[in-house]
C-alpha cells in the first residue's frame, strides 16, 4: 500500500512539473504571470469528461457542493493543486522508521 501511495505521489509531482513549464513558457512569453487552473486544463481536455462530473456530483451530492466547494479547489493552478496533493501522498507513502521499544 505505502509503494503504491509513493507511485500516485510520484505522478502527481510529474503532472504538478508539467502544469508548471507550461505556465511558466505561457508567461514568459506574455511577460507577466499566467496560471491555468486545473478548471481550465479540464475543459481542453476533456470537457465531455468535466460536464457528466458536474452533473453527477449536482445530482447525487448537491449543487451547492459543485458551485461553492469542488469549483473553488479547481480553480486553483494546476502545479499548486497536484504538488501540493503529491506532497500530501508522498508524506503518507514515506517509510517509517521501526523503533525498538525493548531497547536498554
Amino acid at each position: 500500500m505505502l509503494g503504491f501511495l509513493r507511485f500516485l505521489a510520484g505522478v502527481m509531482l510529474l503532472v504538478a512539473v508539467l502544469a508548471g513549464v507550461y505556465d511558466a513558457t505561457r508567461s514568459m512569453a506574455a511577460d507577466r504571470y499566467l496560471a491555468t487552473s486545473c478548471l481550465d486544463h479540464w475543459s481542453h481536455i476533456a470537457p465531455d469528461n468535466l460536464a457528466k462530473v458536474r452533473t453527477l456530483v449536482r445530482r447525487n451530492v448537491a449543487p451547492a457542493a459543485w458551485d461553492a466547494g469542488i469549483v473553488k479547489v479547481l480553480e486553483l493552478p494546476a502545479w499548486a493543486l497536484f504538488g501540493g496533493a503529491g506532497l500530501l501522498l508522498g508524506y503518507a507513502g514515506r517509510r517509517r522508521r521501526r523503533v525498538n521499544v525493548f531497547a536498554n
